[in-house]
């Protein structure tokens, strides 16, 4: 018997469909896709039209069905009758204009106008399912299951005499779906929403990681109410109904905040605020506002240095500043201005429009790549230099402004002996130790003396994420103790029942059966380390802005992640943010990031999961429907860039 067409062989909505992948790029809070890194994602509306087209019959495979309900046969025959007289008049107006070309009418027939009729109700569907607003409309994604399930229904009834239909076809069960290049999980997250049971795979840990957190923990633990004692004691929280992975989103929030609050404790000093003195106030009487008080750091503006290659300054580490800019935001611009004082030189912060715009933009630097000017003389400080001064580890780094919190935005401040001394007291107790590859396609930092991963971060960012790793470990035990102290479960259902849904009763714990999530286990243990994988992604994703390649973006005032593209390449000057002050790369804003995805995405029941696995040998495709994006081999070095955080604090 021949396969039953899809309407993905036909046609589809597709302006609809890339209208709202287009869309989903500027999506930020709350979308998937900001629960972790990862390169070149799908966007979730192509995810689930594609999904949703590969799974539902094209019209043309049951054009007797439509003919057969006398409503749709009407209105085929009101189409086909318009679509014909439409014809008929196109071709009056072509003779009548002399082409002498005759008109054969319409020759669709009934059965055509029928399927295309239909054709264009499922498009209907589609143009509503990719878009944003509706990726968790339950009302939308039922009408789209609802298709699907007709679909399969007809599979079934069509091969009810294969020798193997029992065991291949169940009209009362959909077939499972499996993608073996899961990746950032867009296909298998999309194939849970419309119903389907979804088997994610991958070679790479950090992709199997994050389908785990996406398709197969919230489900294990949909509806159950928080564990912490805050939200216990929470008269408001009590009685509230806990939908999908709220309360286990409730959690990695309580948590996270304790983890905050914990490092300030422990490191806190590392990162002082920086006081508004009288004699700053005289020389800068812009900061008149601010005099006597003590402004929240929120970044460090570092840049790096290198002896000067002119023998005259040979004992001079001087700047590889590619700008002075600070911030060009119009009316509030602001620029570090370097002053030469005899064999030595120290940095100014002036606010307002540089006199010499293009000086202050281009920094020290020449040309592009690794190409600038000693300050001290004007000697050119070719790449070659700078790369033996790295190898001998002789670069070093020099702190050239402060970024600090102000009542209307940011305040730029000249760097004092106090900060810039704090910094260097840090002394981190581990550091990563696994070696980036030498692979200047993606990863720069080796050439210039940096070759390992520990290499891309400050004493002072060791430190701090080495303390955040611990807090993740604390947590995992916190947690464990109060779910178990909890109180017994709310039913007697199994603790291990998918989508075990509670009523609202914020008393309800879990046994504690020691069994870990990796052996099926849905007690206090497992659940422990569910709320300790969404801290880690927290802890992760603060990976990502805490180290010494990330950037300053003057135009926007604020810091630029490690990944800006798929690459670690080489910063030369380069911005520290304050993880603990409220701003980019913030601990506790990382861990609202994953929240608010957790709470809006994550609301299904349907039992699914994720593993590593080699898709050349792997057998999990057999007997399912398989949708995937296949890898891009070499164009972009997935495992080498995922070492990141699988050799750093996010595997610690």
């Amino acid at each position: 018997m021949a396969a039953r067409k899809k309407l993905i062989e036909v046609a589809l909505p597709l302006d609809a469909v890339n209208a709202a992948s287009a869309r989903e790029k500027s999506i930020r809070h709350g979308h998937p896709s900001t629960l972790h890194l990862w390169w070149a994602r799908r966007p979730l509306a192509a995810a689930r039209a594609v999904i949703f087209a590969q799974m539902v019959d094209d019209p043309s495979e049951y054009v007797d069905v439509l003919l057969s309900d006398p409503k749709r046969k009407r209105a085929a025959q009101r189409a086909l009758k318009q679509r014909r007289a439409a014809g008929a008049a196109s071709a009056g107006r072509t003779d009548a204009a002399g082409s002498g070309g005759a008109h054969a009418g319409d020759r669709r027939t009934l059965g055509e106008t029928a399927a295309a009729l239909e054709r264009e109700r499922l498009f209907g569907i589609l143009r509503e399912l990719v878009r944003w607003e509706n990726t968790t409309n339950e009302e939308v994604l039922e009408q789209a299951r609802t298709e699907i399930w007709q679909s399969w229904r007809r599979a079934c009834a069509a091969h009810a005499d294969h020798p193997r239909a029992a065991e291949l076809f169940d009209r009362h069960r959909l077939p499972a779906f499996h993608d073996p290049f899961a990746g950032g999980g867009s296909l298998p997250l999309e194939a849970q929403r419309l119903g389907l049971e979804a088997h994610a795979s991958d070679l790479n840990p950090v992709a199997v990681l994050i389908n785990k957190a996406m398709i197969e923990i919230p489900p294990k633990f949909a509806g159950r109410p928080p564990v912490n004692p805050a939200a216990r004691a929470d008269a408001t929280l009590v009685e509230k109904t806990w939908r999908g992975a709220q309360g286990l989103a409730e959690d990695v929030r309580r948590y996270g905040r304790w983890m905050r609050d914990e490092a300030e404790k422990r490191i806190g000093r590392l990162y002082p605020p920086v006081e508004i003195t009288p004699a700053l106030v005289r020389e800068r009487p812009d900061l008149e506002p601010y005099a006597g008080r003590k402004l929240t750091v929120i970044a460090w503006l570092w840049a790096r240095t290198v002896k000067s290659p002119n023998p005259a300054f040979a004992d001079v580490d001087v700047p590889l500043a590619s700008t002075f800019m600070l911030s060009t935001k119009k009316g509030k611009e602001a620029y570090v201005e370097p002053v030469v004082e005899g064999r030595g030189y120290r940095f100014a912060v002036k606010v307002g429009a540089p006199a010499d715009a293009d000086a202050a933009k281009a920094g020290t630097k020449l040309a592009r790549g690794a190409n600038f000017r000693c300050l001290m003389s004007g000697t050119p400080i070719a790449g070659d230099h700078i790369k033996a001064e790295g190898q001998a580890k002789r670069m070093g780094a020099r702190l050239m402004a402060i970024v600090a919190e102000g009542d209307r935005g940011r305040v730029y401040l000249a760097p004092t002996a106090e900060h810039e001394e704090t910094a260097r007291e840090a002394v981190p107790e581990w550091r990563p130790e696994l070696n980036m590859p030498r692979d200047r396609r993606w990863f720069s930092p080796p050439l210039y003396g940096l070759p390992t991963y520990g290499d891309v971060f400050t004493s002072r960012q060791l430190v701090a994420l080495t303390t955040f790793s611990d807090l993740v470990r604390e947590a995992t035990e916190r947690v464990r103790r109060d779910a178990t102290a909890a109180g017994p479960p709310d039913d007697d259902r199994p603790r291990d029942f998918p989508g075990h849904q509670h009523g609202g009763d914020a008393s309800a714990g879990l046994p504690d059966d020691d069994r870990p999530l990796r052996d099926g286990g849905a007690g206090a243990t497992a659940y422990a380390e569910a709320v300790a994988l969404y801290l880690a992604f927290a802890q992760s994703k603060a990976c990502n802005r805490n180290t010494g390649l990330c950037l300053w973006e003057h135009r926007m005032d604020r810091l630029v992640a490690t990944f800006g593209r798929q690459a670690i390449p080489m910063v030369w000057d380069f911005a520290e943010t304050n993880p603990l002050a409220g701003a980019g790369g913030d601990i506790f804003g990382t861990v609202k990031s994953v929240c608010e995805v957790m709470e809006n995405q994550f609301n299904r029941v349907t039992s699914c999961v994720s593993y590593q696995e080699d898709a050349v040998s792997q057998r999990t495709s057999n007997g399912k429907i398989v949708s995937t994006d296949p890898p891009y081999y070499d164009n972009i070095g997935y495992a080498d860039l995922s070492d990141f955080f699988t050799s750093g604090y996010a595997a610690r």
